[in-house]
């Protein structure tokens, strides 16, 4: 059925809209949370691999959201994206709440990184594929106003976080962002399907469920298509440093520019300028046909990791907030075409174990990345040879999407020759009948004649 382009669709793209802002609001704003964990884990013998420690709290969380996504898809398939959503919505509130009770850094590892990851994962993909339900034509659209709700958390978390963290600690403000959570448990309720699920397709008439095959389940058939191959192995190579700013800035202003300076700025340019990217190239992708939308995502990861390698090079805070600025502009572009892409490269009924497979091979440079760079602070006393090294992925996994468009484009004629090759052969097959039916009735007639 054609997607009914409005409808309830727009309360769908509200729920959406708040899931990637709960989310990625509060995982873009790990770099506060990330000073105030040092602060208040901080000393003893742990102190020379403490920023590496804690680092991994962050990229651990940011790395499980996209590591899970592989099985969120076929969660998604089985039972539909509401039954999903509500229930990851569910985990990720429990990460949540028991993050506010642990002693020690280690403990946080499961509470934050693993189970209220795990539950924001089962809760965000489903909003990506029901999108694809409600709208096709103004799907670039939808995808840059859902995309910016992460946007709009980002810019007003951090400050909301100082101030929490200053008046009533680290623990209290988790207990308050748990009320973020418990909305988007609601919101998940909104997501009516209008495709049926597995369950629904594959269970009788009274109801019982039954699994599919397993080639349903695991739909592997997305890695015959050559195009999404390069795009599933070039958005991976690129990201090994993306996360890096987000998880680091923060301390290395500190280290840089001391306490006098309102770090809390740096987030609130990359979450306006995020935001204001992912509605202009959403629609301005809408206007791109097919696979060249990619080139949008080349762009944008030649910014990226240009402007990662200028942060060691400001030595003024103003500069620092130029280099944010453009950074945001393009990590909006990158964000909000992802499901665009999908969508053309393996076609809609695949998309949602594309977009899983996808976000899972993103978790692995995306976990490693940060770690890496407080190590490299630890042994060398700052962030500048990190930063430098976080730059060079984004410019190598952007040289190997641009044979992306190509490469779609020689499929697509490939794909439209096969059928005229099937009618050809068909043609010269009747033809060839009609021949040897008209060389065996003539001798009857003829017999035919005679008697």
């Amino acid at each position: 059925a054609e997607p009914p382009e409005g409808g309830w669709g727009w309360v769908v793209m509200l729920a959406a809209m708040w899931c990637n802002g709960a989310v990625f609001g509060i995982q873009n704003s790990c770099g506060v949370l990330f000073v105030s964990m040092l602060q208040l884990f901080g000393g003893g013998e742990d102190d020379k691999q403490l920023t590496f420690k804690t680092a991994w709290v962050g990229s651990l969380s940011m790395g499980m959201v996209f590591f899970c996504s592989p099985i969120v898809s076929i969660f998604t398939d089985l039972f539909g994206c509401r039954k999903v959503a509500v229930i990851g919505a569910a985990v990720g509130f429990a990460g949540l709440l028991s993050s506010s009770f642990v002693s020690t850094i280690e403990p946080l590892y499961f509470t934050y990184g693993i189970l209220f990851a795990c539950g924001c994962s089962f809760a965000y993909q489903p909003s990506l594929v029901i999108l694809g339900q409600y709208f096709k034509q103004r799907l670039g659209l939808v995808n840059g106003i859902v995309t910016a709700g992460s946007s709009l958390f980002t810019v007003s978390l951090p400050f909301l976080l100082r101030v929490l963290i200053d008046s009533v600690g680290l623990y209290n403000t988790l207990r308050v962002l748990c009320i973020l959570m418990f909305i988007l448990f609601l919101a998940g309720f909104t997501y009516k399907p209008l495709v049926s699920s597995a369950k629904d397709k594959e269970g009788g008439k009274k109801g019982k469920f039954r699994f599919p095959p397993e080639k349903k389940i695991c739909n592997f058939s997305v890695f015959k298509v050559l195009s999404y191959r390069i795009w599933a192995f070039g958005i991976p190579a690129a990201l090994f440093g993306y996360f890096v700013p987000y998880v680091h800035l923060m301390n290395h202003v500190k280290d840089r520019f001391g306490d006098g300076v309102p770090e809390e700025v740096l987030l609130l340019c990359l979450g306006i300028t995020s935001g204001v990217g992912r509605l202009i190239f959403g629609r301005v992708a809408d206007y791109i046909p097919g696979a060249k939308k990619v080139y949008l995502q080349v762009a944008s990861f030649f910014f990226i990791g240009l402007m990662s390698m200028m942060i060691p090079l400001c030595h003024v805070f103003g500069g620092l907030i130029a280099v944010c600025l453009f950074m945001g502009l393009f990590d909006g572009c990158f964000i909000c075409i992802m499901a665009p892409i999908a969508f053309e490269l393996v076609g809609a009924q695949d998309v949602s174990q594309a977009i899983g497979f996808l976000l899972g091979f993103m978790s692995i440079p995306m976990t490693v990345g940060p770690p890496i760079a407080g190590l490299l602070r630890d042994h060398l006393g700052t962030y500048d040879v990190a930063f430098y090294l976080a730059g060079v992925p984004p410019l190598i996994g952007g040289a190997i999407l641009c044979a992306i468009p190509w490469v779609h484009e020689r499929q697509k004629l490939k794909e439209r020759a096969k059928p005229v090759d099937g009618e050809t052969t068909e043609k010269m097959l009747e033809n060839e009948n009609t021949l040897v039916l008209d060389t065996t009735e003539k001798p009857v007639k003829e017999m035919e004649s005679g008697v």
